[in-house]
């Protein structure tokens, strides 16, 4: 059976998907707490880390930057709703890592194994399925 999709149809799926809704935005989240601390393996380990570590290599600047990205996960969670205590536990999150992530090695090891941004979206996530 042959079904057209109306642009109508489409322009509502773009928008839940991208613009709007919690669903939406859970999918956004997921995706950046994952660029930054989940994509990538050590092969033959089951170690796994992002690019927070990697940018975090550059002196201050890459913590920080790493930082910024993060901190659209705690503006998403503020849309969302998430309690106050939470938004405040998710900025201790990144505050922690971009400090101790500043110290040359035992930073980037650290930005490795304290993944702030994956923590970030559990508590998200927790709060809306909470919610639901």
């Amino acid at each position: 059976m042959n079904h057209r999709v109306t642009v109508d149809e489409v322009e509502e799926e773009f928008e839940e998907a991208v613009v709007g809704g919690a669903e939406g935005a859970l999918k956004r989240i997921d995706a950046i707490g994952t660029l930054l601390d989940d994509a990538f393996r050590v092969p033959g380990t089951d170690i796994r880390f992002g690019i927070d570590p990697i940018v975090g290599i550059l002196p201050i600047a890459g913590d920080w930057a790493t930082a910024v990205v993060g901190g659209y996960i705690v503006a998403e969670a503020v849309n969302l709703g998430v309690p106050k205590h939470v938004i405040g536990r998710m900025l201790f999150n990144i505050g922690l890592d971009a400090t101790v992530g500043m110290i040359p090695i035992l930073g980037t090891l650290f930005d490795t194994a304290w993944k702030a941004n994956r923590r970030n979206v559990e508590l998200v996530e927790k709060h809306v399925d909470a919610d639901a």
